[in-house]
């Protein structure tokens, strides 16, 4: 029978970014040490607020009984024809602590064997958790944790008090100088008094009357209700954002929305501006009328509700009118100042110490996003080169200083005050794009090449300096960079060579590189491909269908691409394991060896030789043509055809024979053979039945 159990760690504000993997990291280790002891586990839970992580779950009362079964020596060893136990029988009964008659026999593969079989009765679970839980709160990984006073014990935040109850009894244990029990605390200024609980649903409800709401999943949706409800009351609605949902979800304990409002001068600022303002420093809702337009209005939420929520109100507002004070004076600051004039101030700006400033950098990539739109057939190379030059001069305006995350949107917003072209203007916003999975792409083939020159300008300056991404350190955001070329290549099918772009960028970063050209090119060319496998393998393609095709070649990635899209079709059909065993037959035999670069048809000495060396010509033609239009899918239907020949080669001709004429125009067929295939695949490494 299942009974109720209840983990609370009670402790100071927690940041709220930490929370939501601290419930998942807790919830995943209790499952899986309670597995480890049988003891069965569901219905889990994860509860938490800036103050608590909470973990209930249903469990069994006691651990299943663990039966063992240990082999002994022969039935023939251990006991004589007369049944008698011989000395071997005695001794392994006397290792194992049991009488010789309690010995068993079992029947195994070998044979049949003397055997002990015990049977151990499980503990209670209530015991179990005593070793159990104070191992979860040393081992949740913050991505930051801290000590106090002067205890041995690391956690995000001090722990006050912990509640660990099963079936209402205490479970009793002590981390740090912190004694487990049933009392858990209420809302810190609504309720501060100690709340005595029994179980789960005991202990939400006397936690809500202690002004806390503690599932996140109500605490999040009583959060939607409240400010869609205060906006309602200025005549508008909340332009929610779900990120800023859920931050401030893990911010409070007992929502209360607060509507406030400011200047509508501050409406002049940008949108962008005003927003940023608002979701990103003060993590306020901004309101906007019903055709979307922002009005001077905001939606806060407060901890708590105050006698009088003027002030709570009055309070937000003055902060937010100092922030939007600074903004605005920022931004009549800058204006003063064009973009063309703030590139000369990037030369006092370091990228990195051994790559140079940020105006060296830009040089760069402005003339690697100049060759590369060439490479792509984009003519409107002006607009390439004007928006490269000009798409990081924003980094020293005052405003973007103050509010780093609109880099880019004021550099765009700069320019169409300046004078500049629409296009140039879209170029300064979207060279940022993709800056996260899932992002939009540039909207323009400008934007693409100078968004993909900035990126491998970075990745190649970094690997060229030994900046290269190890573990979770990613100082530079480099795989970030990597997949946002990868995604704008495939996303909009550039047709360009990725190492040519890598070499151009490595010429480009010239005596900045400490290293051989050679292997940084080699070690960039392999960072991509990682990248470029764990795109396509999280998008649903089999990693070894993956891993064949770029076996031929990543270079292109469109085209590499569709030739996994074509594996992944033609491994349906009935041909495709002939296919693959055809190729392995011939790459086996090739492995190691030297080929003749041409195969001399007078040299055949049997009718297999022939027959293949004729397919093989009949084939290639046809199947060249299919590679050049990309019909990779008819190109592996043509080659499947050399699996009868093949076999009938292998069947009927020895190729490693003595006489090494014949032997090396034997292994140039073949060599011949696996040519055709590898232009397509590595088929050894696609994944099938038995591949002979």
């Amino acid at each position: 029978m299942k009974k109720r159990m209840l983990f609370e760690i009670g402790t100071e504000e927690i940041p709220s970014r930490f929370i939501p993997q601290a419930l998942e990291d807790i919830a995943e280790s209790l499952t899986s040490e309670l597995a480890a002891q049988r003891i069965d586990c569901t219905e889990v839970r994860r509860m938490g607020t800036p103050r608590r992580l909470t973990v209930s779950a249903e469990l069994d009362e006691r651990q299943q009984p663990l039966e063992t079964e240990r082999i002994g020596p022969p039935r023939s060893v251990a006991f004589d024809d007369e049944g008698r136990p011989t000395r071997a029988a005695v001794g392994f009964a006397k290792r194992e602590c049991v009488q010789v008659e309690d010995l068993a026999i079992v029947e195994t593969e070998k044979g049949a064997y003397v055997c002990v079989r015990q049977r151990e009765e499980g503990r209670r679970t209530h015991e179990v958790l005593v070793e159990i839980l104070p191992r979860l709160i040393s081992s949740v990984p913050f991505p930051k944790s801290m000590r106090w006073s002067d205890l041995d014990i690391r956690f995000a935040r001090p722990i006050h008090w912990i509640v660990a109850l099963f079936d209402g009894e205490v479970i009793p244990f002590v981390v740090g100088k912190v004694a487990s029990g049933s009392v858990t605390r209420g809302h810190r200024f609504l309720h501060p008094d100690p709340i005595t609980v029994i179980e789960i649903d005991d202990y939400r409800e006397k936690l809500r009357h202690g002004h806390v709401i503690v599932d996140p999943s109500e605490r999040k949706e009583m959060i939607r209700r409240e400010i869609q409800a205060a906006a309602e009351e200025a005549g508008g609605r909340c332009q929610e954002d779900e990120a800023l949902v859920e931050e401030v979800t893990y911010l409070v304990e007992y929502p209360v929305a607060v509507l406030g409002s400011f200047d509508e001068e501050y409406l002049a600022l940008p949108r962008d501006v005003l927003i940023t303002a608002m979701q990103h420093h003060q993590k306020y809702f901004p309101v906007v009328d019903g055709t979307g337009r922002l009005v001077n209005h905001f939606v806060a939420v407060s901890n708590a509700k105050a006698r009088d929520m003027r002030i709570i109100r009055q309070g937000n507002e003055r902060v937010l009118r100092a922030r939007l004070a600074d903004a605005q004076f920022f931004f009549a600051e800058d204006q003063k100042v064009t973009l063309e004039k703030r590139v000369e101030e990037l030369k006092d700006v370091i990228f990195q110490t051994k790559l140079g400033t940020s105006y060296e950098k830009v040089m760069r990539f402005q003339e690697l996003a100049v060759w590369l739109a060439d490479e792509l057939g984009y003519n409107n190379t002006e607009i390439v080169a004007r928006g490269a030059y000009l798409c990081k001069a924003d980094l020293v305006s005052a405003i973007v200083g103050e509010f780093p995350q609109l880099q880019g949107i004021m550099g765009r917003e700069y320019a169409l005050r300046s004078g500049e072209k629409l296009e140039v203007a879209q170029v300064i916003y979207e060279h940022y794009l993709p800056r996260f999975a899932g992002d939009a792409l540039p909207s323009s083939a400008a934007g693409d090449v100078v968004s993909m020159a900035d990126k491998m300008d970075t990745i190649a300056g970094c690997f060229g300096v030994g900046l290269i991404p190890s573990g979770t350190s990613d100082p530079f955001a480099l795989r970030r960079q990597a997949l946002g070329i990868i995604n704008i290549i495939l996303g909009k099918e550039y047709r360009v060579s990725l190492r040519k772009v890598v070499d151009t960028s490595l010429k480009l970063l010239g005596k900045r590189i400490e290293r051989p050209r050679e292997e940084i090119d080699r070690e960039v060319m392999a960072f991509l491909r990682g990248r470029f496998v764990n795109l396509l393998v999280s998008q649903g393609y089999p990693a070894d269908l993956v891993d064949a095709a770029l076996a031929a070649q990543m270079d292109d990635l469109v085209d590499a691409r569709a030739r996994i899209d074509a594996l992944a079709r033609f491994r349906q059909r009935s041909e495709f394991e002939p296919l693959a065993v055809a190729f392995k037959r011939v790459a086996n035999i090739l492995r190691e060896v030297d080929q003749s670069p041409e195969t001399n048809s007078s040299l055949f000495e049997t009718r297999q030789e022939g027959e293949l060396h004729k397919r093989y010509l009949e084939i290639r033609e046809v199947f060249s043509q299919l590679v050049g239009s990309s019909d990779y899918e008819g190109a592996m239907a043509a080659l499947a055809r050399l699996r009868k020949p093949v076999d009938d080669f292998f069947d009927h001709v020895l190729v490693m024979v003595e006489d090494k004429a014949l032997r090396d125009n034997r292994l140039a067929l073949l060599g011949e053979i696996y040519g055709l295939f590898s232009q397509v695949a590595d088929f050894s490494q696609v994944g099938v039945g038995d591949l002979g």
